[in-house]
């Protein structure tokens, strides 16, 4: 069993005793302790952590709420918590964000580097000021951007490139905007030798408009969440869903696929124990040859959603309609009436001067989707697939999830 964690027993073990106190922790939370009956008092083995029931978000949620975890060294810092395809919630941080264990296994940023940061600066959204921590850490200099409109970004990239900017940093979806209105406007970018993204899983086909823009650009990436940070780090050198996990950071992947997280940072003020993002994936050797376990990432399992009480494979329906030609992203809204699908739409993102055919690719998705085929086979109407002129994205993060649910919104009052 102890083959299914990212350390080894000797090295998990000896740190155990922070899982210990999380654990301790999380038994004075009424809601959770009932969970943990039957469990030892302490953590001294592997086995013993494999036994305890996985953490899942709501659970976290209701830990905060009761523990109001405060840094005993520095200022405590409250962000958001999802919010994407979910109601955000509260998670918590010590002024520099874990980022110094970051910056000693991972040098993405230099002193000589002008690093660009392109994540959401604001509405209580933490990567743009974890970005800011690591930057702070490399001692480099840094442009604060932020949120960009469709007209600004022209002026901004001719600033970028002005100031010979070598490091931009954002979630994918955002550097992708970034990206094609470079190449749409012709504007180069030849200083860039690194993008840093995390927040979302890479996009191959930010590939083809680095290749234009930025020909000595290379990725370097992170992966974590609000409530765990950052646990590991990947390079140019390794595949884009391959990560090497922090040593703070203890990795194990569960039977049924899916990944779960222990923190071994005595600092950490998140009872991170055995949390689930809801990521599969399964632990592996990277071909970068860095020693150690890597964690390969294979997907999100909550983007299979329930339309009419048949699963919907979010992911896979992406994935075809960004096949198509022409189309650069794509993304599934389901609106809701009372918890049931009353529509699938999905919305397009032409590249720039592309004529794509929504009609046939409507057809082709709803005859080979067998969820949409069934589920509206008595009103094929509600299934809607046209070109926007953007996605539905979030405003307080930047992000621009592959999956977007509308609650109806009905209005009511006597009638006069």
């Amino acid at each position: 069993m102890t083959d299914a964690f990212s350390l080894p027993p000797e090295a998990a073990e000896a740190r155990l005793n922070v899982a210990a106190r999380t654990l301790e922790l999380l038994r004075t939370v009424p809601a959770l302790a009932p969970r943990y009956a039957g469990h030892p008092e302490g953590l001294r083995r592997l086995d013993e952590l494999a036994a305890l029931p996985p953490l899942l978000k709501d659970d976290l949620n209701t830990a905060l709420v009761h523990l109001e975890p405060r840094s005993g060294t520095a200022a405590t810092w409250l962000f958001q918590s999802g919010g994407s395809t979910g109601a955000p919630k509260v998670g918590y941080a010590p002024t520099g964000f874990y980022m110094a264990a970051v910056q000693d296994h991972w040098q993405a940023l230099d002193r000589d580097d002008v690093f660009a940061n392109a994540w959401g600066a604001g509405r209580m959204w933490g990567a743009h000021f974890l970005a800011a921590a690591l930057a702070d850490r490399a001692g480099c200099r840094v442009i604060a951007l932020g949120s960009i409109t469709r007209e600004e970004y022209p002026d901004w990239l001719a600033f970028l490139a002005d100031r010979r900017v070598t490091a931009i940093g954002g979630t994918p979806s955002v550097l992708r905007l970034w990206f094609a209105h470079a190449r749409a406007a012709g504007i180069g970018l030849p200083a860039l030798r690194k993008v840093l993204w995390l927040g979302e899983a890479w996009q191959p086909q930010l590939e083809e408009d680095l290749a234009a823009v930025a020909p000595q650009a290379r990725r370097w990436g992170m992966f974590g969440s609000t409530e765990t940070w950052v646990v590991g780090t990947n390079t140019p050198d390794c595949p884009a869903d391959t990560f090497h996990p922090l040593p703070e950071q203890l990795v194990h992947a569960g039977p049924d696929g899916l990944l779960d997280f222990t923190t071994l940072d005595p600092e950490m003020l998140n009872p991170v124990l055995r949390y689930r993002t809801g990521d599969a994936g399964e632990l592996t050797t990277c071909p970068c040859g860095r020693p150690g376990r890597a964690m390969r990432v294979l997907g999100r399992r909550d983007n299979v959603v329930q339309v009419r009480g048949l699963g919907l494979h979010v992911d896979e329906l992406v994935a075809r309609a960004e096949r198509e030609p022409g189309v650069s992203r794509a993304q599934v809204v389901i609106t809701e009436d009372g918890g049931r699908a009353t529509g699938v739409d999905v919305l397009l993102l032409a590249d720039p001067g592309a004529a794509v055919d929504a009609a046939a690719l409507r057809a082709e998705l709803l005859s080979g989707t067998f969820t949409l085929s069934t589920a509206f086979q008595h009103d094929p109407e509600r299934v809607t697939v046209r070109v926007a002129e953007a996605l539905v994205g979030n405003d307080r993060t930047g992000k621009t999830a592959s999956l977007v649910v509308r609650e109806v919104q009905r209005v009511t009052g006597e009638a006069s």
